[in-house]
């Protein structure tokens, strides 16, 4: 073969000519031709093998030219073909590569097949790859089954051929082929074509599909082999980068290829080349990218999960742009570093240097807690959660981490908000510390064990001695000054007349005493007297082992024999030791080594003691946190908030407790996923006990419903209620045991504590919402235990009996159908009877509740409530009569000569005070009665007897039915007769409820009297008790209501019990729903309690006023300005009561931005005299509700001209500053600019220089060139008034204007009509006219201009009748008409 095979970079290269022996298509077949040729190309297959690609490559190649115009069975035989090909050299390769008796002739032949067949094979791919694509997008519109049938034919068969054709290629390219090549070099060209194909492949959008994750390994597979066999490792490194930022979709697929090429075939460098490609893209370059930022951070992160350990070297590199501007590259690095601390860089065992790398990644990962973006952040905290979760955080790291967290609780992005509650229950959940986190419970064990550490430490200094330092120590730190003595001492003319006083008593001590004296006079550094008895010593005892070595006496000898002697010798017995010598650390170390470690374990245990009080401090600080955040908006926080509730409950963490309760009223959110969150986390705490046995488990199950329960609000037992009748409506195992756990309880034949007793019956209560037989079953033993003779012991079980016992009403369990009721003879009404009445004459202060259930129930339950509650009331009167009669009047005016006599006077007004009462309770639910039970009842027997009839008889005739139908299409019949059925109600309570005869007429007179003579009837309970009840007897008629009205506000005004002017404006708030058009003139009557002195009545007026307000009953006007003042309430729940009043109320259309005005013309109005500071504060809260630029606008024009009816600074100062509190924009500013004239001539005073100067400063940073040059004069305009003043600044504008118009003078012009102008909008332009000198013309007078609210009519508050001004500018209504549309 003399020709050569050279790939080409372009198809067309190979019709042209090239070189010598290169191999050219010398025909170029027709589309016409081909199939004869194909089966041509098909025969020598099959006779000559794979080798006849190189007799028929034009065939194949001509397929390729005319890929577009052949039928797709000719692209489908042809790659059939190829693939046989390449596969047949696949089988006989191996033999022939292995023999190594290849000649020149035949290996050039082999190297052509392969080379022809791989590149008809590739470019024949990527054709039907692109093909496949296009029919997929021009496809995709259709619908129906028509799509199948048109892009089933190539479509789907080439989706079942590509992963053949990449196994062909794998099975080949898997050859030692490079040996077919010169040197083994194979050329890129060859290489390039085979990854061209292998990347086009990848482009495909389906490719990361789960169902192309056969045809996704392939692929990565052969370019796995082309990175490791044939050197293309940098090729794929810059094909990867192209992918990712041309593709997004990629990233996962990409990091999966990178990840394999490093793991299965060796290939580790590649992970290092990627990232540094990344790593070196600048903040330009990356800022260009676009989507593929996302895409490469998307790879980091995959790939980090892959290869966490082969990114380590080369993470350097990426850590650059974590100062970059990109949040999503930051994101990927951090995530990165996470991975390789999880995975990587965690357990006890890592060396220095991966020490020091983890701390590295840990405080970087810590810096971006505070990220400038709000994604970074929440995605750093994220991984803070893995790494908690994977317990690769240091246990030093615990306590500054979670201070960070509990920070970012604060967040304004609800999604790092999120994040750090996550983390937190994370880090209760894994912490090392304990299982129970309650900084209580930890204080006494810390203080404890930090008093015997103290112990420990003081034991510890009694044994160690005071000198610690060593004899040898010692020895070093003399022996300069002993060298020196001794060099004097040798000297022969030294002195030694005070040694001799000392010779005669030598010769009679030991060698051993003289040691002894020589060591202690070194201790005590007389160092001249020890060298001289040294000295001396040696002729006294010359065979002393002391002194031997000094018999050569010199500098050396003497300066050791005394180390000897004040040291001792190294290895000495202690016999032979000096006894006052310095102990040597060796002896002494060894008696203290177990008491050196007992006292590092117990220094452990308190400092791991500390590090655990730190933790559930931290803890419970987030606690306090996030229970507020149970109310959020945002229903994902919300969860993550339950969660938090319940993972801190389940560790005992101190006031969990407090965030299981708050989050209880959220079982009647409307947001099904958080009811379902709080249902679910009930479940877990309270309704999934442990336990061996059903009874165990029951008895778990009560206990801790029961705990709940106690001292637990009204709202919290409602709430749990929902709950429990979730749980009892389910079908469980443990329901039975439940209740007969609750009965047992209740009955009291188990030793039970009073609350539990109570918490038990209400349980069973709430359990009778589910099913009714609970309760209804066991009446008879509900009504001798709790009703029976020892009632009285006892009342608040016996009211919470009743409220169980009110669940098996229909008035609670809103059923249909005839009405379940009790006979009036029935025991359970003699029970109550006996126990109200018997109670009346007592002075039990739980009586009242008591009392009131139970007329509540009897209305609800009883057949003839009426009639029993009659006789009660005259059976209760009589009691109280016969009191009376034995203890005296019940007047407490008159002279107690005795303190029996007042007590019994004291007794008499407690039973005076308990019959109003029930007489008030049978008023109230009389009229309730009449309303709702009778009224429905009436209902339902008109509806069955309208069935029966439609029944009994059809419509006469077809006219008559058409008009029947129209007549109930419009609503006539329900409606003629529900209305006869509320007259006749209305009537009854009118007329016969307090007629002659009636007992509750009886009590009226006596109710009225008490309330009018507050000197006479002071007690207190009394009071309470007639008030209260005069309101219920209001509620049954207008003409009631209208008698006592005004006695009733009396009452309201002067009483001086706080407790009676609650109750009365709670009474109050009743009757204006009941009577909005009686109470309505006396609205300022209850604005003003907003401000009384009592905490308890500013929150009952606050609570009750927001009802009526939002609830549309109760018209808002100008005294809403005292809803403002309590914003400041010094009461924090009033206060948050108050915002959230505004809160709501701004949710109503404009209503707050009608109301601004008078509320500031209110709030400064100087004889209120509120301070500057709290005006501000309040003004920036309702001003942050005014968000709309066209009420701004409005705003900023009404609060300007308010400046002119304005006569105080401070009043000026005050609209300045709400003026400032707007968000104004150029419309605003424009219409602020307009109404100069307004607030010019205050602008000297600073109180209303400085807010109006910080609106233009505000508006200057955001303002387009243009605008903000308008800004800027009108700034400089402003500060000049202020300095110079309004007269000053406005000569000079004139003069100026005069100056100009005088030069424009000498070049003559035509005249053109004066215009008038207003200052403010532009300069006014002069004529000639201009330049005489003016005449004096009297001014005119400017009008003066009052303004009204949009809801009231009423005179501002600032004007008095006499400044009131005749002439009025309607602009408030003006902009009001505008803004509605």
């Amino acid at each position: 073969m003399s020709w050569d095979f050279i790939v080409p970079v372009c198809m067309h290269d190979l019709v042209k000519s090239g070189a010598v022996n290169q191999y050219v298509v010398q025909d170029v077949l027709s589309a016409k031709q081909l199939p004869t040729h194909i089966k041509s190309f098909k025969a020598a297959l099959r006779s000559q093998g794979p080798l006849c690609i190189l007799e028929h490559f034009d065939t194949a190649y001509s397929v390729l030219q005319h890929c577009r115009t052949v039928d797709v069975a000719v692209k489908e035989d042809t790659l059939e073909i190829l693939v046989q090909v390449v596969r047949g050299l696949s089988v006989s390769l191996p033999t022939l590569l292995l023999s190594g008796s290849l000649s020149a002739v035949d290996r050039k032949q082999q190297l052509n097949a392969v080379k022809m067949s791989v590149f008809l094979l590739c470019k024949l791919t990527e054709t039907l790859e692109s093909d496949s694509y296009r029919e997929t997008i021009v496809t995709a519109p259709s619908k129906g089954r028509k799509k199948d049938k048109v892009a089933g034919k190539g479509l789907l068969q080439w989706d079942s051929e590509r992963e053949t054709v990449l196994q062909c290629l794998t099975q080949l390219l898997q050859l030692d082929i490079r040996t077919l090549w010169s040197l083994s070099l194979v050329e890129e060209e060859f290489v390039s074509c085979v990854t061209c194909c292998c990347y086009k492949l990848l482009e495909n959008p389906t490719i990361s599909h789960v169902k192309s994750k056969s045809t996704r390994d392939a692929i990565i597979h052969v370019l796995g082999i082309m990175v490791k066999k044939y050197n293309h490792m940098l090729g794929a490194c810059v094909k990867v980068i192209q992918l990712l930022q041309h593709f997004e979709q990629l990233a996962s697929v990409c990091a999966q290829a990178v990840a394999a090429w490093s793991t299965e075939y060796g290939v580790k460098a590649i992970v290092g080349e990627i990232m540094r490609e990344i790593g070196q893209k600048s903040s330009e370059e990356l800022a260009r990218e676009g989507s593929g930022v996302k895409a490469f951070s998307s790879f980091l992160s995959e790939l980090s999960t892959l290869v966490p350990e082969t990114m380590i070297p080369n993470i350097s590199v990426l850590l650059t742009h974590l100062e970059g501007e990109s949040p999503s590259l930051r994101v990927a690095v951090c995530e990165v570093l996470g991975e390789v601390l999880v995975r990587v860089l965690s357990g006890d065992k890592l060396d220095d240097s991966a020490r020091a790398s983890r701390d590295r990644f840990l405080d970087t990962l810590q810096e971006h807690i505070h990220d400038a973006h709000s994604h970074v952040r929440a995605r750093v905290l994220q991984v803070y959660a893995r790494i908690v979760n994977s317990k690769a955080l240091p246990l030093c790291r615990y306590t500054e981490v979670m201070e960070l967290t509990v920070g970012r609780l604060g967040d304004k992005s609800v999604h790092v908000c999120k994040s750090a509650i996550q983390l937190l229950a994370a880090f209760i959940a894994h912490n090392p510390y304990s299982c129970k986190l309650s900084s209580v419970d930890l204080k006494k064990p810390l203080e404890k064990e930090m008093a015997k550490l103290k112990e420990m430490r003081d034991a510890e200094k009694e044994h160690v001695p005071i000198a610690v330092i060593t004899a040898a120590d010692l020895w070093d730190a003399m022996k300069p000054e002993v060298e020196m003595t001794v060099k004097a001492q040798l000297e022969p003319d030294t002195d030694e007349e005070e040694d001799e006083e000392e010779e005669e008593g030598e010769e009679e001590r030991s060698d051993r005493d003289t040691a002894l004296q020589i060591a202690q006079l070194l201790r005590e550094s007389k160092y001249r007297k020890a060298v001289g008895l040294c000295m001396r010593a040696h002729s006294l005892f010359p065979e002393s082992s002391f002194f031997s070595d000094l018999a050569n006496l010199n500098a050396e000898t003497l300066i050791n024999t005394l180390a000897l002697l004040f040291k001792g010798p190294e290895q000495e017995t202690p016999e032979a030791l000096p006894s006052d010598a310095p102990p040597t650390p060796q002896k002494e170390g060894g008696g203290n080594e177990g008491r050196e470690s007992e006292l590092k374990k117990q220094e452990m245990l308190v400092q791991y003691l500390k590090d655990t009080e730190s933790f559930a401090l931290q803890v419970e600080r987030a606690i306090a946190v996030i229970n507020n955040m149970l109310y959020w908006k945002t229903t994902t926080v919300v969860q993550e908030a339950v969660q938090f509730c319940v993972t801190a409950f389940e560790f005992s963490v101190a006031n969990s407790v407090c965030g299981v309760r708050k989050m209880l009223p959220l079982v009647w959110s409307t947001d099904v996923t958080i009811k379902d969150a709080v249902i679910q986390a009930y479940r877990r705490l309270y309704l999934n006990p442990h336990g061996d046995n059903t009874r165990a488990k029951a008895q778990t199950l009560v206990d801790n419903l029961s705990d709940l329960m106690i001292d637990a609000s009204l709202g919290t037992i409602q709430c749990l209620e929902e709950i429990v009748q979730e749980f009892f409506s389910s079908e469980s195992a443990l329901q039975t045991s439940v209740v007969q756990v609750l009965w047992e309880r209740f009955s009291g034949k188990r030793e039970t504590k009073a609350l539990h007793r109570r918490a038990a019956v209400l349980l069973l209560g709430m359990a009778a919402r589910a099913e009714r037989e609970v309760v209804l079953s066991n009446l008879d033993t509900l009504c001798s235990v709790a009703l029976g003779e020892k009632v009285a012991e006892d009342y608040l079980l016996a009211r919470d009996a009743l409220i169980t016992i009110v669940n098996i009403t229909d008035h609670v369990r809103q059923s249909k159908g005839v009405p379940f009721r009790l006979p009036m003879d029935h025991h359970l009404f003699s029970c109550l009877s006996q126990a109200i009445a018997d109670g009346v004459v007592q002075s039990d202060p739980h009586w009242q509740t008591f009392m009131e259930q139970a007329v509540r129930l009897i209305y609800f339950l009883a057949e003839s409530p009426d009639q029993l509650c009659s006789c009660l009331l005259q059976r209760s009167a009589h009691l109280l009569l016969e009191q009376i009669t034995e203890g005296g009047e019940p007047n407490q005016t008159q002279k107690q000569e005795a303190g029996s006599q007042g007590s019994e006077e004291q007794v008499n007004c407690v039973s005076l005070a308990q019959v109003l009462s029930l007489c008030g309770a049978v008023a109230f639910w009389q009229v309730s009665h009449l309303e709702r039970s009778v009224s429905a009842e009436l209902r339902r027997r008109r509806g069955e007897k309208e069935e029966k009839e439609e029944k009994e008889k059809a419509p006469a005739n077809k006219k008559e039915a058409n008009d029947s139908c129209v007549e109930e299409e419009l609503g006539l019949v329900g409606a003629s007769a529900e209305d006869t059925e509320a007259e006749f109600i209305r009537k009854i309570c009118e007329t016969e409820l307090l007629a002659e005869g009636n007992m509750l007429s009886a009590f009226l007179p006596l109710l009225v009297k008490v309330c009018s003579s507050p000197g006479k009837y002071s007690h207190p309970q009394l009071t309470t008790a007639a008030c209260l009840a005069l309101s219920q007897y209001m509620m049954i008629s207008p003409s009631v209501c209208k008698d006592n009205v005004r006695l009733l506000f009396t009452v309201l005004e002067k009483s001086t019990l706080p407790v009676v002017r609650a109750n009365t404006i709670v009474a109050l708030g009743d009757l204006t729903v009941r009577f909005p058009n009686m109470l309505e003139p006396w609205t300022p009557n209850l604005y003003a309690r907003l401000s009384d002195d009592s905490s308890s009545v500013r929150l009952t007026a606050i609570t009750v006023l927001t009802q009526l307000v939002l609830k549309d009953v109760m018209k808002v006007k100008g005294q809403v300005s005292e809803v403002a003042v309590l914003l400041l309430d010094p009461e924090p729940h009033i206060a948050s009561l108050a915002l959230n009043f505004f809160n709501e109320l701004s949710a109503k259309d404009n209503a707050i931005y009608n109301l601004l005005p008078d509320i500031i013309s209110r709030l400064s109005d100087p004889e209120r005299g509120m301070k500057e500071e709290d005006f501000n504060t309040i003004m920036k809260q309702l001003f942050s509700y005014i968000t709309k630029e066209r009420q701004t606008e409005s705003l900023v024009e009404k609060l300007c001209q308010r400046f002119r009816t304005a006569k105080t600074e401070r009043q000026w100062a005050d609209l300045a500053v709400s003026l400032s509190l707007l968000s104004v924009c150029e419309r605003g500013f424009k219409k602020l600019q307009e109404c100069w004239d307004c607030y010019s001539d205050k602008l000297t005073e600073p109180g209303v220089y400085q807010p109006l100067l910080s609106i233009a400063t505000k508006l200057r940073r955001r303002a387009k060139p243009q605008f903000k040059a308008q800004v800027e004069d009108y700034e400089k305009r402003l500060t000049a008034v202020h300095t110079k003043g309004l007269e000053n600044v406005e000569g000079d504008e004139r003069e100026e204007q005069i100056d100009t118009q005088s030069q424009k003078l000498q070049t003559p012009q035509p005249q053109k009509g004066v215009r008038r102008t207003t200052r403010g909008r532009g300069k006014p332009k002069l004529d000639d006219s201009d330049l005489v000198t003016p005449r004096k013309t009297r001014a005119r007078p400017k009008p003066k201009i009052t303004f009204t609210s949009d809801e009231e009519e009423e005179e501002d508050a600032v004007m008095a009748e006499s400044e009131t001004p005749k002439v009025t500018t309607p602009i408030a209504r003006t902009r009001r008409t505008r803004l509605r549309h």
